[in-house]
């Protein structure tokens, strides 16, 4: 059975026009995409080879009071570089049988199967985008997207800098190591050293069992909440300012301390959980469409990063 080939625009446009329906359902479910996307941290780029971060890592030696016709600095100022990430690609596939369409014969009925497909899609992307920002970006042969676990980072190379050369010290995050039981007094110097003045950590990302930690180390007096993400439908106290939550995905010990200012979810514009037409091979009784990404996750200001790491409860 070929199927019914007016229902290959029928379904085309369905999927197209769910567009952005289905970019909210992914990128709301889990708390590091919540943050970024309620924090307008989603950033659409037409083109170009990399994805170009530009980064401030100086200041500006000429700044200097001065007396009437006293001669000013012009000396020219370095300080300013660039980190340059890969586009990296990512699809999930659709597909509707010849028997499936049979079985659900109709309009309605083959709009309801593919509302059904598009949510099995849907919870896989979730999964995989959420695994990927955890990882450290060389999964799948270096194809997955950069995640915390090279974007947080003291040592590596990362959006083309490596930490580990003399002067690129302003590239390196926070990081303890030192193994033993999670104590307010370590979240405390972790939070004070990647925040400068008002520019400090707006969420705090863990794992449950570090979660229940950190809960278990308050008075009941000083349990308070950040009431946007419960409001989200995210578990969370706060520590400082910043809400503090737990991720399934996060990897075991860790506890990050991000500023999510500096952190951004780069999509293509034109690739954008971008759905193609479905077609129908000549030698196969099914439909296929695939829902494509391309874009990473980028980092302009690893110091103003942090983690714990080795953390026990």
């Amino acid at each position: 059975m070929a199927g019914n080939a007016s229902f290959d625009a029928l379904l085309s446009t369905t999927l197209a026009n769910y567009r952005k329906q289905l970019t909210d359902n992914v990128f709301t479910a889990r708390p590091l995409t919540y943050f970024l996307m309620d924090k307008g941290r989603i950033r659409m780029l037409n083109g170009g080879t990399k994805i170009v971060e530009p980064l401030i890592y100086g200041q500006n030696s000429t700044v200097a009071s001065y007396s009437g016709y006293d001669t000013l600095s012009l000396t020219a100022q370095e300080g300013i570089s660039a980190a340059e990430y890969d586009w990296k690609q990512y699809a999930v596939s659709i597909a509707i049988s010849g028997i499936e369409e049979a079985k659900n014969n109709g309009e309605q009925a083959v709009l309801n199967l593919l509302e059904a497909k598009v949510m099995q899609a849907e919870e896989s992307m979730k999964e995989g985008f959420n695994t990927m920002f955890f990882a450290d970006g060389t999964g799948n042969s270096g194809k997955d997207w950069n995640g915390l676990g090279n974007l947080v980072e003291a040592s590596g190379t990362v959006g083309g800098i490596n930490r580990a050369t003399a002067g690129n010290e302003f590239w390196q995050s926070y990081e303890e190591n030192t193994a033993g039981a999670l104590t307010l007094a370590q979240m405390t110097t972790a939070y004070n050293s990647v925040s400068v003045g008002n520019d400090h950590p707006d969420m705090v990302l863990t794992t449950q069992t570090l979660f229940e930690k950190y809960e278990s180390l308050l008075t009941p007096q000083l349990r308070y909440t950040d009431t946007t993400t419960a409001d989200a439908g995210f578990q969370n106290l706060l520590f400082k300012a910043a809400p503090v939550t737990y991720d399934v995905h996060c990897t075991a010990g860790v506890v990050y301390f991000l500023n999510s200012k500096y952190l951004t979810l780069v999509g293509h514009s034109d690739k954008w959980f971008a759905s193609t037409e479905f077609v129908r091979p000549e030698n196969m009784d099914a439909r296929y469409s695939l829902i494509m990404c391309y874009g990473n996750l980028t980092c302009r200001n690893a110091k103003k990063q942090g983690k714990l790491t080795a953390r026990t409860a």
